[in-house]
């Protein structure tokens, strides 16, 4: 029988052992109903206790992050402006910096960042 064939059946039957060990001593009691209810002094709550979400809130939570991405791509770009030829490297910023102006004004249009409550 191959050596990793053997390894990886003792890594198994080890693993399982451990599983069937933990199930047994484990202190499990039963789900009660009172536990998973959110706690309020002592009243059971008449309503959700999870707010709804924003949709406005997290599309602005998205765009954030794609131009956060953006922005850590055009920070190298300083150091290596003089490593790189400086046509190559003056093309290469153009595109990145009219993908980010063109996306902006693709949000603006869109009326993306607007506030709205």
């Amino acid at each position: 029988m191959n050596i990793l064939t053997f390894m990886a059946l003792i890594i198994f039957l080890i693993s399982c052992i451990l599983i069937f060990i933990s199930m047994i001593i484990s202190k499990k009691k039963k789900n009660d109903r009172e536990k998973f209810s959110p706690f309020e002094c002592g009243f059971t709550p008449k309503t959700s206790s999870r707010l709804p979400f924003s949709l406005q809130f997290f599309i602005i939570t998205i765009i954030f992050l794609i131009f956060d991405v953006e922005i850590s791509i055009i920070l190298p770009m300083i150091i290596t402006m003089k490593l790189i030829n400086k046509l190559t490297w003056f093309y290469s910023i153009s595109i990145i910096m009219v993908v980010l102006i063109t996306g902006i004004f693709y949000e603006w249009n869109q009326s993306l960042l607007n506030w709205k409550l």
